[in-house]
């Protein structure tokens, strides 16, 4: 439902002058970690390789939900679902976001990957319900298709349904139990279960149809900000975090998810003025530029960026590892290159 749009180059250097970074925590500065002997650049968060970094764990991410998806009986259903899963085009970013915060806490990277690829079945399965024709009526999603465009919408629903149950098996499953104590798979576990139920992504399509001005910052708190909060608070229970950082991690996915679909909204609008329409929904929500104007939408776009970077404040003394939870932020008011995903 959130961070996964690509945009061209162009579109990128048209944001840059919209937004430029402002934020009073992009002066350079000292980042002071927990040995004396480690120091992080002032400017490292820009430096950070996010592109490279991002496009290694899309590649072991991929592998793992190929594998994770085999062809089964009934077979049309496992085509329907590793048909959005494994679409091209796909950011994994859910996943990335995950993986980055468990190592942040010096968890391993293998024990993140359960939970990550489940964040991406999860998410595919609300993007194959967003776009039935009941819902958002999408024709088309990642550039291809939308799943019920192809497999009919009984199937659609049915696949949709399968990914939900499936990623939360796969996390029982396939998580390192010498890696992760079962009190934190709980926890993970019931932490996903909370954000697409019926306070989460859920309440956000709803209110998302319903419409109505009062609306908007409800739909992109729940429609748009829980997918990369709930990625962030996996993350963190993974790698073992306090109970303080796992609020500072709640606050920080949140501010990043909605930043990146308000930006999304500034950048469709200024394609708009510009006489690009672009391809459009049959049903489309109010969008923030809708309701609250293009300097509105700009300055709460800044705000959200600062907001998230502050948060990450707390995790300066983890030195290089937090950086790329900087990054993810300039990339989402930046969008400073785009990501090839077939790799």
């Amino acid at each position: 439902m959130a961070f996964t749009t690509a945009i061209s180059p162009p579109s990128a250097t048209r944001l840059r002058q919209l937004l430029p970074n402002r934020s009073p925590l992009s002066r350079p500065r000292t980042i002071r970690c927990a040995s004396p002997s480690i120091s992080v650049s002032p400017s490292q968060s820009m430096q950070f390789d996010l592109r490279s970094y991002w496009t290694t764990l899309i590649a072991d991410i991929n592998t793992k939900l190929d594998e994770a998806i085999p062809v089964k009986y009934p077979q049309q259903i496992y085509e329907a679902m590793r048909y959005s899963v494994l679409a091209k085009g796909a950011k994994r970013a859910p996943p990335v976001m995950c993986v980055a915060v468990c190592e942040l806490f010096g968890g391993h990277r293998l024990a993140a990957f359960p939970t990550a690829c489940a964040l991406e079945m999860v998410h595919a399965a609300s993007l194959i319900h967003d776009d039935l024709p009941c819902m958002d009526d999408d024709p088309s999603r990642r550039g291809q298709p939308s799943n019920h465009t192809v497999y009919g919408v009984d199937m659609a629903v049915l696949a949709g349904d399968a990914l939900f149950p499936l990623g939360f098996q796969h996390i029982v499953s396939h998580t390192p139990t010498h890696l992760v104590p079962e009190a934190q798979l709980i926890r993970v576990i019931a932490e996903i279960a909370r954000s697409v139920g019926s306070t989460g992504m859920a309440a956000g399509q709803f209110l998302d149809l319903e419409g109505g001005p009062n609306s908007i910052d409800f739909v992109e708190r729940k429609k748009f900000g829980e997918m990369a909060e709930c990625s962030a608070v996996c993350g963190g229970f993974l790698g073992g975090a306090a109970d303080d950082d796992i609020l500072r991690l709640r606050r920080y996915g949140r501010a990043v998810g909605i930043l990146y679909h308000v930006v999304d909204d500034v950048l469709k609008a200024k394609a708009k003025s510009e006489g690009d329409e672009g391809k459009k929904k049959k049903k489309e929500g109010s969008s923030y530029v809708d309701v609250y104007g293009m300097e509105k939408a700009m300055e709460v776009a800044e705000d959200l960026r600062g907001k998230a970077k502050r948060e990450l404040s707390a995790f300066d003394k983890y030195g290089d590892s937090v950086v790329p939870l900087y990054s993810f932020v300039d990339f989402a008011a930046d969008r400073s290159f785009t990501i090839d995903s077939s790799v």
